[in-house]
Parts: C-alpha cells; sequence; structure tokens
C-alpha cells in the first residue's frame, strides 16, 4: 500500500447531494485534509485557490455543470463605508470586539444554538451539540481567533445588559489576509445587522494589521442568503483567469489581479 505524507495533500471528491442554496440542483465538493507542519501554508494557498476551511478539512465546490459559487475577497485598504454601513456601525457603536484563542466556551455555544434554532433549523448544523461545536471551533491546524462581540461595559447602568455577548466570529489569520469561517450572533438582536457590522470590523482588522482582503466565502448570483457578500465593495471574485476586481454592483470584472 502506498504511503502518503502528512505534508502531501491528497484530495478527494465528494458524492453529489442537494445544493443548499439553488433549489433543484446538486452539489459535489473537492476535499483535503488540513493536517501536519505545513497546515498553515496549504491553508493559504488553497484559499487563494478558493477553498474553504472547515475544521481540519478544505474544501471548494465542484459541481458538474454549475459554477455558480464565486469566492469573493474585499480589498481593506480601498473598501469606503456606503450611507447605510455608516448606519450599522452607528447603530452598533455600544459594541466591542475582543479577539480571543479559539477556546470555545458554553457562552458562546448559547448564541450559537439560538441562531442555529432561528435561522438555521432545517440546516445541515441543526443538531450540533455543544461537542459539536467545541470541535468546530478546535479542530484547527493553523492559526485560527475567536473574535467576541460583547456590549460595553458601561452600558450596564442604563440597560442591565452590559458586557452581553452578542455574536461570534471564528476567523483564520492568512498571511494575506483574514478569512471569515463561521460567524453568527444572538437573534434577539437581529435589527441590529450583526452579520454586517462582524464584516466591517474584520474590513478595519485587516487594514490595522496591514493584510490586503478579508475573505467572505462564496458569492452566489441568484441566492438571496449570499447576496449580501456583493455589497462590500470594491472586491476580488476568482474567474478561471483569476482574481477579478469588481467596483460596482453590477459592473463588469476588469483584468485578473494577483
Amino acid at each position: 500500500m502506498t504511503q502518503h505524507s502528512r505534508d502531501t495533500p491528497q484530495f478527494y471528491l465528494t458524492a453529489p447531494s442537494p445544493c443548499p442554496y439553488l433549489p433543484g440542483r446538486h452539489e459535489r465538493k473537492v476535499f483535503t485534509h488540513l493536517v501536519g507542519d505545513k497546515a498553515g501554508d496549504l491553508n493559504d494557498l488553497l484559499t487563494h485557490g478558493g477553498f474553504r476551511r472547515s475544521q481540519s478539512i478544505a474544501y471548494r465546490p465542484a459541481c458538474d455543470q454549475c459554477r455558480a459559487c464565486v469566492s469573493v475577497r474585499v480589498i481593506a485598504n480601498e473598501f469606503r463605508p456606503s450611507r447605510n454601513f455608516r448606519k450599522v456601525l452607528a447603530r452598533n457603536a455600544d459594541i466591542v470586539g475582543e479577539q480571543r484563542s479559539a477556546v470555545p466556551t458554553s457562552e458562546q455555544y448559547s448564541v450559537f444554538r439560538a441562531y442555529l434554532d432561528h435561522r438555521h433549523r432545517h440546516g445541515g448544523m441543526a443538531d450540533m451539540t455543544v461537542l459539536d461545536y467545541a470541535m468546530m471551533v478546535e479542530d484547527s491546524h493553523v492559526e485560527t481567533r475567536i473574535i467576541e462581540y460583547r456590549r460595553r461595559q458601561g452600558e450596564a447602568s442604563i440597560t442591565g445588559r452590559g458586557n452581553e455577548l452578542v455574536a461570534v466570529a471564528l476567523t483564520d489569520v492568512l498571511s494575506d489576509g483574514l478569512s471569515m469561517v463561521y460567524s453568527f450572533f444572538e437573534p434577539s438582536e437581529e435589527g441590529r445587522s450583526l452579520g454586517t457590522f462582524m464584516i466591517l470590523d474584520h474590513i478595519h482588522r485587516a487594514r490595522r494589521l496591514g493584510l490586503p482582503y478579508v475573505y467572505l466565502g462564496y458569492w452566489i448570483e441568484g441566492s438571496k442568503k449570499m447576496d449580501y457578500k456583493g455589497r462590500f465593495l470594491p472586491q476580488q471574485r476568482l474567474a478561471p483567469s483569476g482574481w477579478m476586481r469588481v467596483e460596482a454592483t453590477g459592473e463588469a470584472l476588469t483584468e485578473p489581479q494577483d
């Protein structure tokens, strides 16, 4: 039997399954394991090629007759918040994000469970237990951080709810950016647009760290679940010829970017 090094990636293809984003279609994924001493370098390389990480797995769509999933990364230094984005920032002026090591807590899981029950009751993650959540956070061989978003301590005197955890982002630190692996928020705070706020915060964090990009995963034209990713402009989208710059919604892709 052939022996493979842990540092040499082997790629596998999943069987077809119903697409969770586009009705009537089926998806397949190509995936590999992110393990060993070079997992971080491999994660960097694969992310540049359109892969996403889930625990110790890197995957990307490999559907037979569909190329709807498009990798998106925001150009952090050039991003300027629109009027609507500035409203979101103002609405969340009482929220502070604190970066921590990727260690799961029962408080995080409580928000995660409420988020799934409210927004993804019938999704593939609906049955995740506290142990499953712990694996999602801890099973990483790359540089991963948890960012907890809480109300400012000072709000307690007014609302009695200061320092309450309202949102969480699981984020990989790459050589050229931040990759938002998964984020979730307290559903009772839905009016804050916390999903948008976390992306805006990550753009600010990337800029502060001198990192050029924030990776948002896949934008899927025609999927209402993924439409929001196209609003963070300018951005680059991965095409067969390379990363292409998009300046405005609906604008044609320009020349490939390195």
